[in-house]
């Protein structure tokens, strides 16, 4: 490729990232909203997180795009641009995913901590900062990297829009060279190197997090045989 074509790719790979970050930050917002939202002690709150949850996870990505950038501004009577389009649109649709990964986790903390922090007096705001929160987390951190993948690949949908996104990009590319394989397999290795980026820094932080409670990550290392068992 041409100087003037890598640079086209480029440009994509920088938006791309940009709507990563945003639509990630959006469904993180989302995901802690919700999911301790899906533990309230009001049974309305809770049923109005759980309807969000299974009309986003019930609806299509795609179709959730279309219908924040054709549908809903001609019914305000504005247009959004393609970037905050597809950020409202991955961000809602990924963070109804992550608020069930948060509700998760929240469950999974030993109920004997909760007790701990009624016997201490904690207010239900208290408790969910100084003691659920802090042990969940850590949970979270794991399924959160494999969200984050899934929300880096459906980027890739709004170059429905027109957006030039890296998938949008790769493809005015190849219809300047007719050529398929190569452009595509160029793409397929950015995607992945993105994508392998994300993991370590995820990991980074899942190590850092559960060091400051006091715990590891779990090692898929064989455990050390002590000397004198026995065991050969």
């Amino acid at each position: 490729m041409t100087s003037g074509l890598w640079e086209r790719v480029l440009e994509g790979v920088w938006v791309t990232i940009q709507l990563l970050v945003l639509s990630a930050l959006l469904a993180t917002a989302v995901s802690f909203v919700v999911g301790i939202a899906r533990t309230h002690r009001l049974k309305f709150v809770r049923f109005l997180a759980g309807f969000y949850t299974e009309v986003f996870r019930g609806t299509s990505a795609l179709v959730m795009i279309f219908w924040v950038f054709f549908v809903l501004p001609p019914a305000f009577g504005w247009q959004l641009v393609p970037l905050w389009a597809g950020t409202l649109a991955l961000g809602l649709t990924y963070g109804a995913y992550g608020s069930e990964i948060v509700r998760g986790a929240l469950a999974a903390v030993d109920p004997a901590q909760r007790e701990g922090g009624i016997a201490l007096s904690f207010t239900p705001a208290q408790r969910m900062r100084l003691i659920l929160l802090p042990q969940a987390v850590p949970e979270m951190i794991p399924p959160f990297s494999n969200l984050l993948i899934e929300l880096l690949k459906g980027t890739a949908l709004v170059s429905i829009m027109g957006m030039g996104d890296l998938a949008f990009s790769a493809n005015l590319v190849r219809l300047a060279l007719q050529e398929s394989a190569e452009i595509y397999t160029y793409i397929l290795l950015i995607y992945f190197v993105i994508a392998f980026l994300l993991t370590r820094l995820m990991r980074g932080l899942e190590k850092k997090l559960k060091a400051g409670v006091g715990r590891t990550p779990a090692k898929t290392t064989a455990a050390r045989v002590p000397e004198g068992s026995g065991v050969s």
